[in-house]
């Protein structure tokens, strides 16, 4: 009888591991050097915004959640970020994994007085595509739709060596 309840419970334990919400196949998660999944989101105005209309510029693409407190403590340097490299050829893409979608968006913008070019992905679908497991985590696409780098968790976007990699980025 030990032997059965052994046996039952060892099944259930093997087939729970395959369930996990988290898991995904490696051929669905984007990678450093493979070009980006394409897409097309929904900015704050409503306007569709699609990755292959950027080819041509270095895309930062952030994938943050209004819940998250690394998220809040980087956008402030996501700013002065994207404010450096006005007129470049380069887009910042912060793209918004809440549930509550567009209007928990421009809540959080108005409440922490931020302005980023934000994008809705409530469903996750396009973090999906991306592999992401968490939030924050920002991909750097070349401007051949390449990715050049991931990076998981907040950064200072404003540092010097950051907007000298950017700047670099966009004059290739």
């Amino acid at each position: 009888m030990k032997r059965i309840v052994l046996m039952i419970v060892l099944a259930v334990c093997v087939a729970l591991t395959g369930c996990s919400k988290g898991d995904k196949s490696p051929d669905m998660e984007a990678k450093v050097g493979a070009p980006a999944p394409e897409f097309t989101l929904k900015d704050l105005s409503g306007k569709d915004v699609s990755l292959a209309s950027l080819r041509g510029k270095v895309v930062m693409l952030n994938f943050w959640a209004t819940w998250c407190p690394p998220c809040k403590e980087e956008i402030p340097s996501m700013m002065r970020l994207n404010q450096a490299m006005s007129g470049k050829p380069f887009q910042m893409l912060a793209v918004s994994i809440d549930d509550g979608g567009k209007p928990a968006v421009d809540a959080f913008f108005k409440e922490n007085r931020f302005l980023l070019p934000a994008l809705n992905d409530p469903g996750q679908s396009i973090g999906k595509m991306y592999g992401v497991t968490g939030v924050p985590e920002t991909f750097v696409i070349d401007k051949k739709g390449v990715i050049l780098k991931k990076f998981i968790g907040g950064l200072d976007w404003s540092a010097p060596e950051v907007i000298n990699y950017f700047n670099e980025l966009t004059t290739q």
